[in-house]
C-alpha cells in the first residue's frame, strides 16, 4: 500500500499564533508556561490535520521556537559559552533565545540563510574540540507527545553530516573533523527515539543536492554506517531536496538507509537514474507535491510518475510526499475569500497540498477512478491557466524587446565617485540607516482600521505625514548624514510595491515563517509585471521637503522582488526579473526628477536566489546582475545609486556584486564581527561600503565604543574614505527604545572615529 507522507509543515500557526506568543514572552506580557502551551496546542493541531487528511507519516520535531538548527545544536550541547547554560541540563528557552537573539553581554549567534529560500538559520558555533552531549533528546520527546494522542508519528532529524556542514569552527577549521565525535550522540538519539515508539525517521540532509567536497563524500558512508548500527530496528528515510543528487545519487544510493526521498519537483533529473541504482528493497519517497511554491498541482502528470516508478519494481514500497517541508508555504485557503476566483483555483497551500498528496497514493494504489473528481479538478484548472489571456501584456512584451545592452551601463565608478562627492557634501564616515523604522502596534493598527473602512484616507495619510516629520526631526536633531523618511506606509519591503504592480496578487493570511517571530506573506506573481504609477514619488519627496541634507529614496530591487514572491511558472524566471526591472527602472528615474539625490535599490535575496550548483551559477549571476543594473542604470553620475545585502556568504558571489555597480552597498556583518568583509578585502571591492555595526534582529543595543571596535576593524580592510556607518538592516521590528540610542550611538562613533582616523594621502 503507498503511503502518503509529509516532510514538515508549518509551524507558525494559520494565524501567526507562535508570533504572537514569541513576543509577548519577550516582552513579558505572558509566562513561559503560556508560550509552551500555545505551542503545544499547535503541534496537536498540526497532527490532528494531517492525520485527517490522511498522511500516513505524520513528521515530528518539525517544530521549532525559534529554528531547528538552533535546536539541534543546543540538543546536542554545542552552545557557546555566555549563553546562561551550565553544560548539563536540558537548555532553557532563556539559553535558546539567547543563542538566537543576543542578551545583555553577548551577541546572537550568526544567522543566515537556509539554502536557497528566504528562511533563515541560526549557524551552529562549534569549538576546534567540541565535546557533543545529548542533553535534550526533543525528537523522542515530540514522537512520545504524538503517541500519547495516539498518533503514530516520524521525526525530523538534521543529518549530521548536513549539520556539520552547515556550521562554523570558531579557528576556522573544517566542521566535518568533528564527526567522530557527533556521532555517538546521534546514536544516541536515535536509539531514545526507537524506544519512545517511532518505526521511522526522517534524516535529512539536504547538503547531498549541492557540490560536495571529497571529504564530504567520504563523510555519508561513515556517518551513516553509524546510524544504522545504532537504528536497532528503526528505519531511517535519507531526505534529500532543493534539487536534484546529480552525482551524489551514486552515492546516496550505496548507504544503508531503508528508504530515499527524491524531490522531484527541482530535482526530477534524478528520477531515471534512481530507478537504476536505489535497492528495489527500499522504500522510495516521491517528492511529487511542490513544496516552495503555492500552485496546484497537475494531478494527471504526477500519477503517471508515480505509476512509472511502480511499474519499475517499487510498487510494494512508495510513499508520495512534497518536494521537501511545506515549511515554505502558508497553511491554508480558506481564509483567502478576496482572491480573484480563477487564480484561487489554481492555488494549493500547506493544507491543500496534504490533500493532493493523499489523492495522489490513493489514486496509485486504487487507479484512476477512485480520484476521478479530483483528477477532472485539477485538469479544468490548467486548462484555465493556460487560456487566461490576462497573463499576457503587449506592451511589457514590446518594451523586453526594446532593451539594449546600453541601457545597463553607466559611467564608470572612479568618474562618478567624484561628482557623488561633489554633489552630496557628505562628511568622513557618513552615518545613514538601512531605510526603515519601527512599525508599532499603533501604526499597525492604524493600517488596519485604514484597510477596514475605518479610518479615512485623509487621515491616514495625515498620520503618516506626522511620523514622517518626526522621524525627520530626530534624525537631524542626532546628527544623522543621509536620513530617510522610516517607510510607514509600507507593510513590507515586496508587499507594499507588489501591491501597486499590475501582475501581482496578494493574500490576507498567507504568512510564512522567516525566522523566530518573522514571517512575511509573500505575494503571488500570475502575470506580466508592470507599474501603473508612481509608487513612492511623492513620500519621498515630502521627506526631503523636511531637511537639507539629501533624503534616501528607498526600492526593493527586482532579484528580490521575484525571489520573495511565488512566482509565475509558465515562462522564465529572468523574464519575470527584467519586467520587474523595467517597472522599477521608471521608479527611480521619476525619484531623481523628484530630487532625491540617492536611491537605495535593496536585493537583500540576490545570494539567496544563487543555484546551489556552481555549474548553474554563471547564468543567474548574468541575468541577476543585468536586472540590477537595469533598474538603476536610468539616472546622471551625480545620482548616487545604494542596495543592501543581509545575511549571506559573499566569497562565490563577490565579482557579481562588483559588477552590479552600485556606488555603496550595506552589508550585515556585526554577527560575524567583521568576517564577511574578507571577501571585499580579498577582491579589492572598488566602491564603497557601509558594513552593519549593529545587529537588529536582536533586542541588544551596542554602545559607541562597540561599534567603533568594529568599524576600526572594516577600516583594516577597506580604505576609511570608502567607508559608511550603518545597522545591518532596516529598523521596523525593533522599538523605537533601541532604535534612537543605538543610532545615536552610531553618530557618536563616527564622530570619534573621524577624529580618530587619517585619510592617506
Amino acid at each position: 500500500m503507498t503511503i502518503a507522507t509529509n516532510l514538515g509543515y508549518p509551524r507558525i500557526g494559520p494565524r501567526r499564533e507562535l508570533k504572537t506568543a514569541l513576543e509577548a514572552f519577550w516582552a513579558g506580557t505572558e509566562s513561559e508556561a503560556d508560550l509552551r502551551a500555545t505551542a503545544a496546542s499547535l503541534r496537536a493541531a498540526a497532527r490532528r490535520g494531517q492525520q485527517g487528511a490522511g498522511i500516513g507519516h505524520v513528521p515530528s520535531a518539525d517544530f521549532a521556537f525559534y529554528d531547528h538548527v538552533l535546536e539541534t545544536a543546543a540538543a546536542f550541547g554545542a552552545i557557546p559559552e555566555g549563553h546562561g547554560w551550565d553544560g548539563a541540563s536540558v537548555p532553557s528557552l532563556a539559553t535558546i533565545f539567547s543563542m538566537a537573539r543576543g542578551a545583555p553581554d553577548v551577541p546572537a549567534m550568526e544567522m543566515t540563510k537556509w539554502f536557497d529560500t528566504n528562511y533563515h538559520y541560526i549557524v551552529p558555533r562549534l569549538a576546534a574540540g567540541q565535546r557533543f552531549k545529548l542533553v535534550w533528546n526533543r525528537w523522542a520527546e515530540a514522537v512520545a507527545e504524538a503517541y500519547a494522542a495516539n498518533i503514530r508519528t516520524r521525526p525530523v532529524l538534521l543529518g549530521p553530516v548536513s549539520f556539520l556542514l552547515l556550521s562554523k569552527t570558531d579557528d576556522g577549521s573544517d566542521p566535518l573533523a568533528l564527526l567522530p565525535a557527533l556521532l555517538p550522540v546521534y546514536a544516541e538519539a536515535l536509539r531514545g527515539i526507537a524506544q519512545a515508539g517511532a518505526a521511522w525517521v526522517q534524516l535529512d540532509e539536504p547538503c547531498l543536492a549541492t557540490d560536495l567536497s571529497a571529504t564530504a563524500q567520504a563523510a555519508y558512508p561513515v556517518a551513516m554506517r553509524a546510524l544504522a548500527d545504532a537504528a536497532s530496528g528503526l528505519k531511517l528515510l535519507l531526505t534529500s531536496y532543493f534539487g536534484p543528487m546529480r552525482e551524489n545519487l551514486e552515492l546516496a544510493a550505496s548507504l544503508p538507509v531503508d528508504g530515499f526521498h527524491l524531490d522531484l519537483v527541482r530535482g526530477a533529473a534524478d528520477l531515471e537514474p534512481a530507478l537504476e541504482l536505489l535497492p528495489r528493497e527500499a522504500w522510495l519517497s516521491l517528492g511529487l507535491v511542490d513544496g516552495r511554491n503555492v500552485w496546484r498541482t497537475d494531478l494527471r502528470a504526477a500519477l503517471g510518475t508515480a505509476r512509472r516508478v511502480a511499474e519499475a519494481g517499487f510498487g510494494a514500497r512508495l510513499m508520495i510526499a512534497p518536494s521537501c517541508s511545506l515549511l515554505h508555504v502558508p497553511h491554508s485557503l480558506k481564509g483567502e475569500t478576496a482572491l480573484d476566483p480563477a487564480l484561487r483555483r489554481r492555488l494549493a497551500f500547506a493544507e491543500e497540498k496534504l490533500a493532493e498528496i493523499a489523492a495522489l497514493a490513493r489514486g496509485l494504489d486504487e487507479g484512476e477512478k477512485a480520484i476521478a473528481h479530483a483528477l477532472a479538478e485539477s485538469d479544468a484548472v490548467i486548462a484555465e491557466a493556460a487560456a487566461d489571456a490576462r497573463l499576457h501584456d503587449a506592451a511589457v512584451s514590446a518594451r523586453l524587446t526594446a532593451l539594449t545592452p546600453a541601457m545597463e551601463s553607466r559611467t564608470p565608478y572612479a568618474e562618478r565617485a567624484g561628482l557623488q562627492r561633489s554633489a552630496l557634501n557628505l562628511p568622513l564616515l557618513p552615518v545613514t540607516t538601512i531605510g526603515s523604522f519601527p512599525q508599532t502596534a499603533e501604526l499597525r493598527r492604524m493600517r488596519a482600521a485604514h484597510a477596514r473602512g475605518e479610518l479615512s484616507r485623509e487621515d491616514y495619510e495625515a498620520l503618516l505625514r506626522g511620523l514622517i516629520a518626526q522621524s525627520v526631526q530626530w534624525q537631524d536633531e542626532a546628527g544623522v548624514d543621509v536620513p530617510v523618511h522610516g517607510e510607514f506606509e509600507r507593510n513590507d519591503m515586496v508587499k507594499y510595491f507588489g501591491e501597486q504592480l499590475s501582475g501581482y496578487a496578494f493574500t490576507k493570511h498567507g504568512w510564512v515563517q522567516s525566522y523566530g517571530s518573522r514571517c512575511v506573506a509573500p505575494p503571488i506573481i500570475w502575470g506580466d509585471v508592470s507599474r501603473p504609477a508612481p509608487m513612492t514619488v511623492r513620500w519621498a519627496e515630502y521627506a526631503q521637503s523636511l531637511t537639507d541634507k539629501p533624503m534616501k529614496g528607498m526600492l526593493t530591487g527586482p532579484v528580490t522582488m521575484l525571489q520573495w514572491s511565488f512566482p509565475r511558472t509558465d515562462i522564465p524566471r529572468e523574464v519575470i526579473c527584467q519586467q520587474i526591472a523595467l517597472a522599477l527602472r521608471d521608479e527611480v528615474v521619476e525619484l531623481e526628477a523628484a530630487g532625491i539625490k540617492i536611491i537605495q535599490i535593496d536585493e537583500p535575496a540576490f545570494r539567496e536566489g544563487l543555484p546551489l550548483r556552481a555549474s548553474e551559477r554563471e547564468d543567474y549571476l548574468r541575468w541577476a546582475v543585468a536586472c540590477f543594473r537595469l533598474s538603476a542604470a536610468g539616472v546622471r553620475d551625480e545620482t548616487q545609486i545604494h542596495t543592501h545585502m543581509c545575511y549571506s556568504e559573499f566569497n562565490d558571489i563577490i565579482g557579481a556584486i562588483a559588477a552590479m555597480d552600485a556606488d555603496v552597498i550595506s552589508i550585515e556583518t556585526a554577527r560575524s564581527d567583521m568576517e564577511l568583509l574578507h571577501a571585499f578585502e580579498v577582491f579589492a571591492y572598488p566602491n564603497e561600503i557601509g558594513p552593519g555595526v549593529w545587529d537588529i534582529h536582536s533586542p541588544r543595543v551596542p554602545d559607541a565604543a562597540e561599534m567603533a571596535r568594529l568599524l576600526r576593524r572594516a577600516a583594516e580592510r577597506i580604505p576609511v574614505e570608502r567607508l559608511w556607518l550603518n545597522p545591518d538592516c532596516g529598523c521596523k521590528t525593533r522599538g523605537w527604545q533601541q532604535v534612537k540610542p543605538a543610532v545615536e550611538n552610531l553618530v557618536q562613533a563616527a564622530r570619534g572615529l573621524r577624529a580618530e582616523l587619517v585619510v592617506p594621502a
